[in-house]
């Protein structure tokens, strides 16, 4: 039981749009070399952020610029933008209703109230966390962020 990965990869790459904006042109090779993915990858999260309003990318030459403010956007946006049944999966319960057994006929029924309550209690907790938040955290980790040389990422 894990949250993908691809959701942390997003918000590092939220963050850097954010802070780069009207400093750089971010493109998906900057965002992997800052990130330690591969651009393909990079690639395949900006679309989803994209089709979700997030983000817009530039055509032809790329670049990203958030297309939402920070404030109304949350992790549980982000992340159902990449992991749009993601919640749903989060806890599995094993194929074993064709067996005689009485509980691995009914352990379906029994556990699909208690999941549902735990996916509803994490979606919760995620649409609480806005990204401005997450900007403001890392502002609080790393204060001289603006006077960084953003190209310095890809050396």
């Amino acid at each position: 039981m894990q949250i993908s990965m691809k959701c942390s990869i997003a918000v590092h790459c939220l963050i850097f749009i954010n802070d780069a904006a009207g400093r750089v042109k971010v493109t998906s090779e900057l965002l992997s070399e800052s990130t330690g993915s591969n651009p393909v990858i990079i690639r395949n999260i900006l679309s989803g952020l994209k089709k979700a309003g997030i983000i817009t990318v530039a055509r032809g030459t790329g670049g990203a610029e958030l297309n939402m403010d920070p404030e109304k956007v949350n992790l549980y946006m982000i992340y159902s933008a990449l992991e749009p049944e993601g919640l749903s999966s989060l806890i599995g319960i094993h194929k074993c209703s064709e067996r005689k057994c009485p509980v691995a006929k009914n352990i379906h029924q029994v556990l699909m109230q208690p999941y549902k309550k735990i996916e509803d209690a994490v979606k919760k907790s995620m649409e609480e966390i806005s990204l401005k938040s997450m900007i403001n955290d890392f502002h609080k980790l790393y204060p001289d962020y603006q006077t960084y040389n953003i190209n310095d990422t890809l050396k």
